[in-house]
């Protein structure tokens, strides 16, 4: 049977959400609570992938379960009883929370099966002691009515390969953005919210464009340079790619 599962990180001490050989990632600690609980090896499949340090409000997998376990334990009743979610945050370091599970369609997938994914990257303008490994603090002024203006060029362009990191293995470079903008973070003075989503995001493509845009918002970079950015498919022609911290999967649609 398969079955959907709905949590949220903060992916400071991680090395990003997959398994990696050289460090703990967010997928390895989430199979190994499941496995705790279920007594039987568990693999998840998510929605999407995020770096080293990246934060997930929103992430969603899916997982296979048998009938039973070994132990004879019925793992339907396990999973549908309504404490499962508290017993599996229970196990669970405080960085990551479960939100929800549930049984899904058998060809539910949680990767394949999303519409769009949404992300926002924070940026803080006045120092706070409470926003490190939360916000990028950027204290040099900043255009953000020129930031946007250029934002709003990715919306008219469907090939990234200039904000994709190289020797990516993808089959195309093509992405549909359907919104991308800078706006003031009502819940704190002097931050800024970064909004962007699309059908489909390249490996650090929006912490390169973040970095990009930044660029621009320091008048380091015209809007005709950004321009001739999006249509060169060149990563070295674009900025720096924007401090992992600041960045967040906010949102996954089905």
């Amino acid at each position: 049977m398969r079955y959907g599962l709905q949590l949220s990180y903060a992916g400071t001490n991680y090395v990003g959400w997959q398994r990696q050989p050289n460090g703990v990632g967010v997928q390895q600690v989430l199979e190994e609570a499941l496995q705790t609980l279920l007594r039987l090896p568990i693999e998840v499949v998510a929605a999407g992938r995020t770096d080293a340090g990246v934060h997930a409000r929103m992430q969603v997998v899916h997982f296979e379960l048998p009938q039973t376990n070994e132990h004879g334990q019925i793992l339907l009743d396990l999973i549908a009883d309504h404490k499962f979610v508290f017993k599996l945050n229970s196990v669970l370091p405080r960085a990551i929370a479960i939100q929800r599970v549930w049984q899904a369609a058998d060809d539910f997938h949680a990767r394949y099966n999303a519409v769009y994914r949404a992300y926002q990257y924070h940026l803080h303008q006045l120092k706070s002691p409470f926003l490190d490994h939360a916000s990028w603090f950027m204290p040099r002024p900043l255009d953000f009515t020129l930031m946007n203006q250029a934002a709003s060029m990715l919306l008219t362009h469907t090939n990234f390969e200039c904000f994709s990191k190289v020797h990516t293995e993808v089959n195309n470079f093509r992405c549909t953005i359907t919104l991308a903008q800078w706006r003031p973070d009502t819940t704190t003075p002097g931050a800024f919210v970064f909004d962007i989503r699309a059908n489909r995001f390249l490996r650090g493509m929006v912490r390169a464009v973040v970095g990009t845009l930044v660029e621009v918002g320091l008048h380091k970079m015209t809007l005709d340079e950004f321009g001739q950015v999006l249509t060169s498919n060149d990563r070295g022609l674009a900025g720096s790619a924007a401090p992992p911290y600041g960045l967040y999967l906010s949102d996954i649609g089905y």
